[in-house]
């Protein structure tokens, strides 16, 4: 029986923890021990220390008192720092979308995506169709670099979601708060899109920190 390659191995104990953590199975401030996963993943120390090692770079996990390592738990002038970010990016996308030469079928696309969102019945699925539209807006802007880098900041994104947990989300994850983005974007007005996208991103890390009025 072929032994699996190594780097095959490493990368699917990432994806299991990256899952683990993102889908909310870890909370933010759960310590994550190498034995204990090593243990539960049949994987040595070294395989999950080097997978930790990467989920530190990516704002997933961090260092606390004698080097444990924990689940990231973002501040909330980190979260309010990363919703600016996605302001920044989605606010680019839509610019793209808007003097290209594809907004009328991105409209399309991104209507289908609400959609999926109105049709969300359970907190899990409605996470997901919400950070798909977000994502399909940045895609549809058709450059690579933004679309990259939005995914780099999506684990933290997932984070803030989960540590509110699913009484929060019904308030910011409905089609309502995503129509008016589409709304702008076919009516061809850049301004408003810009606008709306800011507002969007402005109320929900209110909402993420608690902060809302």
């Amino acid at each position: 029986m072929p032994t699996m390659d190594r780097s095959t191995l490493r990368e699917r104990v990432l994806q299991a923890l990256r899952t683990a953590i993102t889908s909310g199975a870890y909370r933010p401030g759960d310590h994550l021990g190498e034995v204990e996963l090593a243990g539960r993943l049949g994987v040595s120390r070294g395989t999950v220390r080097e997978a930790l090692r990467h989920l530190q770079q990516e704002g997933l996990v961090q260092a606390g008192m004698r080097g444990m390592l924990r689940v990231n738990s973002l501040s909330q002038e980190e979260i309010h720092g990363l919703f600016r970010v996605r302001a920044a990016l989605e606010g680019l996308a839509v610019t793209e979308i808007i003097g290209g030469p594809r907004r009328k079928k991105a409209v399309t696309a991104l209507r289908k995506a609400v959609d999926e969102l109105a049709g969300a019945d359970d907190f899990a699925t409605r996470v997901e169709a919400d950070l798909g539209f977000h994502l399909k807006l940045c895609e549809l802007s058709g450059n690579a670099m933004l679309v990259e880098s939005w995914r780099h900041l999506e684990g933290r994104i997932r984070i803030t979601i989960m540590n509110r947990g699913p009484e929060g989300a019904p308030t910011m994850m409905t089609p309502a708060r995503h129509a008016p983005i589409i709304d702008a974007i076919d009516n061809g007005d850049l301004d408003k899109a810009l606008e709306v996208v800011q507002e969007h991103m402005t109320a929900a890390a209110d909402h993420f920190t608690g902060t809302a009025g």
